[in-house]
């Protein structure tokens, strides 16, 4: 499932490429009809992410009843976006096109999204409200929000830091490097960790997000960590600390990499320095 830094991609992208021009708006596969319908020949006056959720604004004349798209891109979830030079350029579906959105410069398809639905600002509201603060969108009080969040709780780091109540972004990468760079043990409970080193892990989940919003490309291991040459049996070595290197030599300590599932997830972590 893609990680929250994904879906602020998109959103800069649909900002920057497709916004403030009227679009033609399909649904080749059918299931989306009725909204493209309604949405069809208006302006996308903004995008905007929250977490895993993007969401489409469309201008109409009264602003309490401009519609806006939620999109969920779940496990299979993909936009493509096509470039077109004219009218005449424009690509036959391929595959189940949930929705279509065809603008000057660009035409997007969406297929596979685990939600798309029409909601009106008071349902995109309450879907953000559901939903913890985000590092991407870091506002005034958010690493104390973060902080409650957790503390509350006697569930373990590891799932706490994918749950999207407690924070909105982090997927199973962010989750295992963010706790490894702070030292967290998935396994301690929310309520036995510090203040301290819970607000270390929400600044660093704003940091390394932030780094694959800017990037597009997630690198969590700091430069003096890194080994001199690409490890051939070990790629991510150069990338990860411990995604998906089970087995493989603990970048600081030599440990070997633990893995097991928790809550249905794959589990990554060094078992010496994660305390």
């Amino acid at each position: 499932m893609p990680e929250g830094h994904v879906l602020h991609r998109l959103a800069r992208r649909f900002n920057a490429e497709m916004s403030a021009e009227p679009l033609v708006v399909q649904s080749p596969q059918g299931r989306f009809r009725e909204g493209a319908e309604m949405l069809d020949g208006l302006e996308l006056e903004y995008a905007r992410a929250h977490g895993k959720h993007l969401f489409l604004k469309f201008g109409l004349e009264s602003e309490e009843i401009s519609p806006w798209v939620h999109i969920h891109l779940g496990l299979y979830g993909k936009w493509q976006f096509t470039s077109l030079r004219d009218t005449h350029d424009i690509p036959e579906p391929v595959g189940q096109v949930r929705l279509r959105l065809i603008g000057d410069s660009q035409c997007a398809d969406l297929r596979g999204p685990n939600r798309c639905a029409l909601l009106t600002f008071d349902e995109v509201t309450a879907v953000i409200q559901r939903l913890g603060p985000d590092p991407l969108d870091p506002q005034k009080h958010d690493r104390t929000v973060f902080v409650d969040n957790v503390r509350r709780r006697r569930r373990s780091m590891g799932e706490l830091v994918m749950d999207q109540s407690v924070v909105a972004g982090p997927g199973n990468i962010y989750r295992a490097e963010a706790l490894f760079r702070i030292g967290i043990s998935p396994f301690r409970t929310g309520a036995r960790t510090s203040e301290r080193r819970l607000r270390a892990l929400w600044d660093d989940l704003c940091i390394l997000m932030e780094d694959g919003l800017d990037t597009g490309v997630i690198t969590t291991v700091r430069d003096e960590d890194a080994p001199e040459q690409v490890i051939e049996t070990d790629p991510e070595a150069s990338r990860f600390y411990v995604y998906h290197r089970t087995g493989r030599p603990c970048l600081h300590c030599e440990t070997p990499i633990s893995e097991q599932l928790m809550a249905g997830r794959r589990l990554f972590w060094c078992p010496r320095c994660q305390r």
